[in-house]
């Protein structure tokens, strides 16, 4: 399995990340499109900043590693913005760059910057429309899109992208994700969950129906990584984290617990990174998060006990 790192902050911190996981030799460098870096209701905390203009950056300041935005809301552009966006960063970056899009789950941020955040089955149907207007963007034969909600004429537009843009669809809806995956993506950004085969599967199928091949949709997934060398480590960082976040440890076990994280001795988050990989997971992106300056040596140890 492929390894690859995502994280968010204040430029200067995700250029580091970004050129420490060039120098790795990582699969891919993802940044999270979020308004709000907190989920707490008042979102006081870490600022967050524009993923897109922070993409621009990154894409001329490495020469290399691939780039991908996982990933964004549809509630917040309009497809044309976003398609806009993927091309000319996938110019900026010499055909590095893929476009992650999903149906959007912080409400908060929502409310925060007065921005619609429809009931889920309506951000479904955003997500659905603004897949195929992408999808028809992108199409060299230019064959335009007519939906409910999003239109586009039937003629050339440029700049035109290169054969390296890719295309996410990422979330953890059990059916409409998937299916959508499997319909419209390049690659598909699994939630870790009991149900993940199932979801791989219905993505295959969705495929199949549409005459692609199951084959070529890459599927990754992604989350937080606690590992120690062996099981007193592990305690020894549960421990740190705890008190960083000022809760029990018991609370955080549970946490990491019901999110199925990656965790415990390195053996052991091997294993379960091992099991993903017989469902057809091809990479993992190990989310951390940074505050100032960006710190490779715990990033290193990680990525170091995890063998990638």
């Amino acid at each position: 399995m492929d390894l690859a790192l995502q994280t968010a902050g204040p430029y200067d911190a995700v250029l580091a990340a970004a050129r420490w996981a060039e120098g790795r030799r990582l699969a891919c460098f993802a940044l999270p499109d979020h308004y709000l870096r907190s989920t707490t209701p008042d979102g006081v905390g870490d600022p967050a900043y524009d993923a897109f203009v922070q993409a621009g950056g990154l894409a001329r300041e490495t020469t290399s590693i691939r780039l991908s935005m996982l990933v964004s809301p549809v509630t917040f552009r309009h497809p044309a913005v976003l398609g806009k966006m993927a091309v000319t960063l996938d110019e900026m970056s010499a055909g590095r760059f893929s476009l992650g899009v999903g149906t959007g789950w912080l409400e908060s941020e929502h409310e925060i910057f007065g921005l619609p955040f429809p009931e889920r089955g309506e951000r479904f149907d955003l997500l659905e429309e603004a897949l195929a207007y992408l999808r028809a963007m992108f199409d060299p034969a230019s064959p335009g899109f007519e939906g409910a909600r999003f239109r586009l004429a039937s003629q050339p537009v440029g700049p035109r992208p290169g054969p390296g843009l890719g295309l996410v669809v990422g979330g953890g809806g059990l059916h409409r994700t998937p299916e959508l995956a499997g319909r419209y993506a390049d690659e598909f950004n699994v939630y870790v969950g009991p149900d993940m085969a199932d979801r791989i599967e219905r993505a295959r199928r969705a495929a199949e129906t549409a005459g692609r091949d199951p084959d070529a949709l890459l599927l990754s997934s992604a989350g937080a990584v606690v590992v120690g060398e062996d099981d007193a480590a592990y305690r020894r960082r549960l421990e740190e984290m705890a008190a960083e976040e000022a809760i029990p440890v018991e609370e955080l076990e549970g946490r990491l617990e019901k999110r199925e994280v990656p965790r415990g001795s390195a053996a052991a988050a091997r294993a379960h990174l091992e099991q993903m990989a017989a469902l057809g997971v091809r990479r993992f992106y190990v989310q951390i998060g940074v505050r100032g300056e960006f710190d490779p040596g715990p990033v290193a140890e990680t990525f170091d006990l995890l063998g990638g």
